[in-house]
């Protein structure tokens, strides 16, 4: 008879197995990495690895689904501080998710060659929509602040958070295609900071603010995704 397992002990087992897929992430990459390395490294049967997840996808999206959580937690002590106005809060959640992307770049790069593969497109559709109820409260909170402190307009505060969500997805998407060149030139560089511009002066018009008062991406950090350091000098 199979041994039941309780809520506290699947989650952390379960866990256990996301790290060790993460850490071979690291050291082997997405592609190369298999099942049978899992099993090795968490030391669990085939059997015991197919009972928390169908598949090496659905691996990947769990992954994938537990980064994103642990990015909302980081940013939710920024939208409860009470002495943050609204544009510095929404200013210091993008550089804080943009900084915690940027530490585990290795991983991320590894993971992105495979998450943006056109067999995974409904794949990254539905993770889109998991991650929308997750962060919208979130932008919900900053931006009916805003209205209220008279630094935001906009007639719709409750809704808006949805649009920033797809424009920063957007922004999200043309940085990947960017950093997915073969060919890194200063060039690239150049339409880096003509992406950034184009989606802050969207995010600015969204929210009803002057122009150039809400430098929400720090290209500074952004850079540091480009294997060409050099040209960032020139």
């Amino acid at each position: 008879m199979a041994r039941l397992v309780n809520k506290e002990e699947y989650e952390l087992r379960r866990n256990e197995i996301l790290d060790a897929a993460q850490r071979l992430v690291y050291t082997k990459g997405y592609e190369q990495m298999s099942i049978q390395d899992i099993l090795a490294e968490v030391h669990i049967s085939k059997g015991a690895f197919y009972h928390y997840f169908e598949s090496k996808q659905a691996l990947l999206e769990a992954l994938i689904e537990r980064m994103a959580k642990q990015v909302i937690q980081l940013l939710i002590p920024i939208v409860q501080d009470e002495h943050l106005p609204a544009p510095e809060k929404l200013h210091r959640l993008f550089d804080a998710a943009s900084r915690w992307k940027t530490d585990r770049k290795e991983v991320l790069l590894t993971v992105m060659n495979v998450w943006y593969a056109d067999e995974n497109a409904v794949l990254r559709l539905k993770a889109q929509a998991a991650v929308l109820p997750l962060i919208a409260p979130l932008l919900t909170n900053i931006v009916c602040q805003g209205v209220k402190e008279g630094t935001f307009h906009t007639t719709f505060p409750e809704q808006i958070s949805a649009i920033v969500f797809s424009l920063l997805q957007s922004f999200g998407d043309s940085l990947v295609k960017l950093i997915s060149q073969q060919e890194i030139t200063a060039e690239t560089l150049q339409d880096l900071e003509t992406l950034s511009a184009s989606h802050q002066d969207a995010m600015e018009r969204i929210l009803g603010v002057s122009p150039g008062s809400l430098p929400l991406f720090d290209t500074s950090i952004l850079r540091e995704w480009f294997p060409l350091s050099n040209l960032s000098k020139e």
